[in-house]
C-alpha cells in the first residue's frame, strides 16, 4: 500500500497540463451547457461556426493526431505491417458494408466509435492508476466504475428510445423503449457508484492517499456521459459534452507522449515530427496541421456528400454532389477511412506502454 507521506500524484505531464487539457474538459463542457441553457439545452440546431470549431477542429482533428504515433515515423511500415493492413482492411470492409446497406455501414462505424470512446476513458483510468498497489477488488471496482460511467448512458440511449441526437446519422444507434430494463439499469448504475465511493473511503482510510487525477477522470466521465446522453436531450448539448470530453484529452495525450519520446531522442521520426517538437514548431504547429487536415477532409464530405455548410467550405463548394449509389459505396468508406483506421489502430498503439498500465 502507498504511504501518504511519500505518495506522488500520477500526473502524465504535470498538474497544470493534465488538469487543463485532460481532466477539466468534461467539467468545462458541462459548465458551458448549464450556464447557457437556451443555447445548449433547448436549441435543435448547432450554429455553423460553433459546429466548425467543435466537430472539425476538435473531433475530426483528434483523429489525425494518431499520425504522430504511427505513420509519421520512418520505420512504421517496415516494423509493423499492421499499419498497412488496417486501412486496407477497413476500406474493403467499409465498401462491402455500404454496398449491402448504407445504414449498416454507418451503424457499424457508430458502434466502432462508441467502443473507441469507452476504451479511451478506461485507458486514462489505467494510466492514472499505474502507481497504485491496490488489491484485486479495488482494481475491479475502478474498472467497473469507468465502464459503468460510459456504458449506462449508452444503455439508456438504447432502451429509452426518445433521444433527439445521433452519433453520425439519424438512427445509427439502435433504440426502443423498455421501462423494465431502464429500471434495472438505473439500479445497477447507482449501486456501482455507491460501491466506488465506499471503496475510495476505505482506500483513503487505509493509506491516507487520494488519487486526484484518477478520481477527477472517473468523476468527469460520469458527469459528461450522463448529462450529455441521459439528462439533456439535445444535439448541441450531446455534441459539446461528447466532443470536448474526448477530443481535447486525446490530442493532449498524444502530445505528451510524443514530446517525451522526442526529448529522450529514442526515435526522431520524419520531418513533420522533428519540426513539431523543435524550438521552431510547437503546439501551434501541431494544432494547425491537425486542423488543416480535418478541414480538408470535412470539406470533401460537404462538397460531395452533405452540401450543408458551403459557407465555411467555399473551396469545396464547386465539387459535384454524388448521388450514384455505386460511387457512394466506394467514396463514403474512403472519406471515412481516417476515422475507421483511427478507431482500430487506437486499440493497439498504446499496448506498448505496458509499464504504464
Amino acid at each position: 500500500m502507498e504511504n501518504s507521506k511519500t505518495y506522488k500524484q500520477p500526473w502524465l505531464h504535470s498538474r497544470v497540463i493534465d488538469g487543463v487539457f485532460i481532466l477539466s474538459p468534461p467539467f468545462v463542457a458541462l459548465l458551458l451547457v448549464i450556464c447557457f441553457p437556451a443555447q445548449f439545452q433547448t436549441s435543435s440546431t448547432i450554429p455553423v461556426y460553433y459546429w466548425l470549431f467543435l466537430v472539425v477542429f476538435i473531433d475530426v482533428a483528434h483523429v489525425y493526431s494518431t499520425l504522430y504515433r504511427t505513420y509519421f515515423y520512418h520505420d512504421s511500415y517496415k516494423k509493423n505491417a499492421f499499419l498497412i493492413m488496417v486501412p486496407i482492411a477497413c476500406y474493403i470492409v467499409g465498401v462491402l458494408l455500404h454496398s449491402y446497406d448504407g445504414m449498416l455501414f454507418w451503424r457499424v462505424l457508430a458502434y466502432l466509435a462508441v467502443f473507441h470512446f469507452i476504451r479511451q476513458q478506461y485507458g486514462f483510468m489505467r494510466l492514472y492508476s499505474r502507481h497504485e498497489g491496490s488489491n484485486y477488488w479495488f482494481r475491479l471496482i475502478d474498472k467497473l466504475a469507468i465502464y459503468t460511467a460510459t456504458i449506462y448512458p449508452l444503455f439508456y440511449w438504447h432502451f429509452e428510445g426518445k433521444r433527439n441526437f445521433s452519433w453520425f446519422v439519424e438512427n445509427d444507434i439502435i433504440s426502443f423503449n423498455s421501462p423494465v430494463l431502464l429500471n434495472i439499469g438505473l439500479a445497477l448504475y447507482l449501486v456501482i457508484i455507491i460501491t466506488y465511493v465506499v471503496k475510495e473511503a476505505i482506500y483513503m482510510a487505509r493509506t491516507g492517499v487520494f488519487n486526484r487525477p484518477r478520481n477527477l477522470l472517473i468523476g468527469g466521465t460520469f458527469l459528461s456521459w450522463y448529462f450529455g446522453i441521459v439528462y439533456f436531450n439535445g444535439d448541441l448539448a450531446f455534441t459539446t459534452l461528447n466532443v470536448i470530453s474526448h477530443g481535447i484529452p486525446y490530442m493532449a495525450l498524444i502530445w505528451i507522449f510524443e514530446k517525451n519520446k522526442q526529448d529522450k531522442g529514442t526515435d526522431k521520426g520524419n520531418l513533420i515530427i522533428r519540426y513539431t517538437f523543435s524550438k521552431y514548431g510547437g503546439i501551434a504547429f501541431f494544432v494547425l496541421l491537425l486542423s488543416l487536415l480535418a478541414y480538408a477532409e470535412e470539406g470533401l464530405w460537404d462538397g460531395m456528400i452533405w452540401k450543408e455548410h458551403g459557407s465555411v467550405f467555399t473551396l469545396f463548394s464547386g465539387l459535384p454532389k454524388i448521388d450514384n449509389e455505386q460511387i457512394l459505396s466506394l467514396l463514403i468508406p474512403l472519406l471515412a477511412l481516417p476515422q475507421s483506421t483511427h478507431y482500430v489502430l487506437d486499440g493497439f498503439i498504446w499496448k506498448v506502454k505496458k509499464a504504464a498500465n
